[in-house]
Parts: structure tokens; sequence; C-alpha cells
């Protein structure tokens, strides 16, 4: 499966500015698998070491603070010589060893010839804080599930191509359908690298389901893995009520959905917790839709998605049955909403926003495209009547507004009308 990240690390290794490179992400969205691959296309030889596999490996950063040492020994436990620039050194699961986490300090400031990618679990939890690893000294990296171009490419290039060479504008019905047809196989497939590949391999939705569920359960084992320095039980707690906060008709995060008569002081460490680790995606409300979004933030006022589309459309329950038939459903309008920013991650420099001054008064996302604002509609259907939406552009005049639902690609004034399939290219389009 092709990763657009491969470009990314790509753009790393030939950087002026190179510096040892930590991939952030939820376990099990690729990040061992993109490291592998990108040293066996650009180096001459990658050496691989796993720092929860290979207990021993702690010991040879506890007692070596000079790089060079730590590069000589570890190409010996190899059996090699580790060159800089040509081969690629890979440290996974990095958050077991403490010392090696810091080790990239010396490597930026006295071997940054070597060439280093470090990813681990939990790893935004530790990023987190501010002395738990070597401020300014490493390059950062997102790595998010399969966007819907990754996993079209991968499960119908020739779609795939046609979508890359035509214009918006000019898909042909026939196309678009099928483009549809495959949207709706991602609300259900969702962009886990693993549920991927085994819809490729077998095209059995039920074994994807099962994949989905042992994922979540992993990500809940993982919390209460941590109990003691974390309060497992108080995340545990926020995770679990995600779908009734997105089923509310008012989507808004409710401390008092978590637990009864529960207030801000309470949760708020294990929202942190939850956004850090890559779990959930955090959607703050603004008081004003302006540049910059973020001077205007309310932060008691936000929103909690699922990292991954289809973990959401398996934790709430919903059936493949009313997805593929386009039926309604109580969760139908934010599992399509958790696509669409899903599929907006990474693409601006600054997180999506949405907008809610007044009760029944909403618009979905702000996006800020430099000084510009931009409004989107998510609808997941053809129905694009919305009171909000057009209250919007009437009051804030914006020279952009963006509607996605189901229908064919349509300009008109100052909006798009833009497929869904499309959303993941909206900063293109």
């Amino acid at each position: 499966m092709e990763r657009n990240a491969i470009q990314k690390l790509l753009e790393w290794k030939t950087s002026s500015r190179r510096k040892p490179l930590v991939l952030k992400g939820a376990r099990q969205v690729g990040k061992t698998w993109l490291m592998k691959e990108f040293g066996k296309r650009y180096y001459t030889k990658t050496f691989y070491f796993s720092f929860d596999a290979e207990t021993s490996l702690h010991e040879v950063f506890k007692v070596n603070k000079d790089p060079r040492r730590i590069v000589e020994i570890l190409g010996t436990i190899r059996g090699d010589k580790i060159l800089p620039g040509e081969h690629l050194i890979i440290f996974d699961e990095i958050q077991e060893c403490a010392e090696a986490l810091n080790s990239l300090k010396y490597f930026n400031e006295d071997a940054n010839e070597y060439h280093i990618i470090a990813a681990g679990s939990l790893l935004g939890t530790l990023l987190a804080k501010p002395m738990s690893y070597p401020v300014g000294k490493v390059n950062l990296l997102e790595i998010y599930p399969m966007n819907f171009d990754e996993f079209l490419n991968a499960t119908d290039s020739d779609l795939y191509k046609y979508l890359e060479k035509t214009p918006p504008a000019e898909i042909l019905k026939i196309q678009h359908d099928k483009l549809i047809e495959q949207y709706r196989n991602y609300l259900i497939i969702g962009g886990m690298p693993d549920c991927v590949s085994s819809w490729i391999q077998d095209r059995n939705s039920g074994t994807v389901l099962q994949i989905q569920k042992d994922l979540l359960e992993l990500y809940e084992n993982d919390i209460s893995k941590h109990n003691g320095k974390i309060d497992a039980g108080r995340i545990l707690l926020v995770f679990r009520s995600l779908v009734t906060q997105l089923s509310k008709e008012n989507e808004k995060f409710i401390y008092g959905c978590v637990k009864q008569g529960a207030r801000a002081r309470e949760f708020e460490v294990a929202i942190e917790w939850l956004v850090s680790a890559g779990l959930v995606l955090r959607v703050y409300d603004v008081k004003k839709p302006e540049h910059p979004l973020k001077a205007f933030e309310d932060l008691s006022s936000f929103k909690l998605f699922f990292f991954d589309v289809g973990l959401a459309k398996c934790a709430a329950g919903v059936s493949n049955e009313a997805i593929i038939l386009n039926t309604d459903f109580q969760f139908k309008g934010p599992l399509t909403e958790n696509y669409c920013l899903e599929q907006f991650q990474g693409l601006f420099e600054v997180f999506p926003h949405y907008f809610s001054p007044l009760r029944n008064y909403e618009v979905d996302f702000l996006l800020q495209n430099e000084t510009q604002i931009i409004p989107v509609e998510c609808k997941a259907g053809g129905n694009v009547t919305s009171a909000s939406f057009k209250r919007y552009r009437n009051e804030e005049n914006p020279a952009l507004a963006i509607r996605l639902s189901t229908l064919e690609y349509k300009k008109q004034e100052n909006m798009l009308n833009l497929p869904l399939y499309l959303a993941c290219r909206i900063s293109r389009i």
C-alpha cells in the first residue's frame, strides 16, 4: 500500500534542516511499516532496533552518551558498520527507553550525519511534557490513518488514477457513482492499515469488523496498562462516552455525559491524554469566525471525534446495510463529520474549528487557509438544505464556502459543492 507520508519522509531526508525524526501517531497507524519501507526504498541498508522486543538495548544508552560510540556498538550488535547518510537507523518503541529518547539530542548536536527515525506508542503523551524529550533537537511528523485517497489507491488503483487526472468538474456520472460507493466502503473499513489490508485480501467486512473491535480493545488495554501513571478510569470513561457525545443533537462535549454531576476539572487531564495519545480529535468552537482562528477559540466549548472513522462506525454499532443503502440512522451526521475531519488533518497549518454562536445555529467546520476563513458544511446524503450554513453565508459573506455531500461537483457564486470523496483534496481544490 502506498502512503503519502513516504513523500514527507523523503523531504526530511534531503532537507538542509534535517534532525533526528520522531513519528507521532496512535498505535497501529502504520509507523513501523513506514519506517522500514522508507529505509528499503531510499537507503542501501536499514538498521532496525525495537526497545520493546530487545530490552537489552536499554543498557547501551544508559552507559553511553557519545552518539558515535552508540552507533559503533549498535553496528557491532548487528554485525555490520553503520554508515552516515547511506544507512537508516530506526529506533522503534522508543518510549520504552528514556535514555534513547534523550540521546536524540546528542545525535542532533554531535552526530547529525547519521539518519535516525524514532517512533513509539503513546509518544504524544511524552512529547506533551516539556522535560521528557529533547526540545528543538528533533523533527516531528504526525502519522494518521490512511485517508480516502490512500484507501482508493490501495483498493481500486484504476479509479484512483482516473480521479488523479480528471478535474472535479469533468468527473463522469458513472465514475462519480463508483467513487461514492468507495466512499461508503471507506466509512465501513476506515483507514487503519490492518483493516485496509484485510479488505484488499478478502473483501470480508466481518473480518474487518473483528479487527476494529480488537483495536478498540487494544487501546482500552493500553489505557489500563498505564494506570498509576495516569487516571485510567477517567480516561476510559471519556473514551467510552464519545459515541454518546456525538449522538446528541448538539455534539458539544458535555462532562455530564461522562458521569452524572461531573465537572471539567475532573476530566480535563483525561481529555488531554487522549488528544496527546492521538486517540481522539478535538475541535474547538470559536467566538468569532475571523483570522486568526486560534485567537478566538472558546476553550470551554469543543467536540471530540474518533481518530478513525471506521473505529467510530464500529464503536457506534452502525450496520453496514445502513451505510451501503444510505438509510437514515442516528449517527449518520456525526459519522460524516468524523470522516471529513479525518480527511482535513494535516492539510492546513491551523487545525479545523467550528462555529456555534447561538442555539440551532452551527457551522460544521471553519478552515483557515492563510488569512482566508472557509466555512464547510458536511452533509451525509443529497439533501443539502442547511439554515445555519445559509445564514452564515448571508451574514459573513465569505469569499468561498464549501459544501460536501454525495452530489456531483458544482460551482455556484461563492460556493463549491464538492463530493465527499474529494474531502482530502480540499486544499488543492
